[in-house]
């Protein structure tokens, strides 16, 4: 499941992308198939980037990639081990919720982006987040411990303040809103709910096959009940 959309980025060969929270490599596997492109996954969690590793050498196995590298990275996002200004691209996907001290991790992030390259964030949206933690007091710990909400414009006003600009965003993940809102219904840590593992079904099916009817739906259904809220940000001409 992807939630930063390639296409509104102008990704060239040569590029160096950084995938920070990468956990099993979601997105670095998306980043993975663009042409000549090199793609680091960062995460504190080894476990998952032995997962990223495994799917990335299944790429490799197949060639299913567009020519370029890999590597991976145990790493903390307060404190990157690379160079200022190192990376084309960076993706922060579904991490700042987790972070306590999250203008340390945003200021680690752009520190690395190259001026005038491009910044992908995504956290879960205000209202369907919001509805969660009013369903379940359990759903912020179960779910790998969100600390906080964001709002839009308190989020864009961090980052703004730290030398990126927005230019773009969307919302994402619509059907999977539902399900967390069941899970919290029932109790998060809950298993044998028949309702919420069929649900559970329809998603895996739905990133699976991609049918149509899905596809028109979330688009339809994106702007008002969008899981993710996905912000794309510019850094500032050095």
């Amino acid at each position: 499941m992807v939630t930063a959309d390639f296409s509104r980025l102008d990704i060239r060969p040569g590029y160096r992308i950084l995938d920070i929270g990468c956990g099993e490599g979601r997105h670095l596997c998306a980043a993975y198939r663009l042409k000549g492109v090199t793609v680091f996954g960062a995460d504190l969690n080894f476990d998952s980037l032995v997962s990223a590793r495994e799917k990335l050498c299944f790429h490799d196995k197949l060639g299913e990639h567009g020519g370029g590298t890999w590597c991976l990275s145990a790493t903390d996002i307060t404190r990157l081990p690379f160079k200022d200004g190192y990376f084309d691209v960076v993706i922060c996907s579904e991490v700042l919720e987790h972070i306590p001290n999250d203008i340390d991790a945003m200021r680690e992030i752009i520190r690395v982006l190259k001026p005038a390259g491009d910044l992908v964030v995504s956290v879960p949206r205000y209202l369907p987040e919001r509805i969660c933690w009013a369903l379940s007091d359990e759903y912020f710990n179960v779910n790998q411990g969100h600390v906080r909400i964001y709002r839009e414009k308190e989020l864009v006003e961090r980052l703004e303040g730290l030398g990126v600009r927005r230019y773009a965003r969307h919302f994402a993940h619509s059907l999977h809103s539902p399900y967390w809102w069941l899970k919290c219904l029932v109790g998060p840590k809950r298993e044998d709910s028949r309702l919420v593992n069929l649900y559970h079904r329809f998603l895996t099916w739905d990133i699976m096959k991609k049918p149509r009817i899905t596809r028109v739906s979330g688009r339809l259904l994106d702007p008002v009940m969008g899981k993710s809220l996905v912000l794309y940000l510019k850094k500032e001409a050095a």
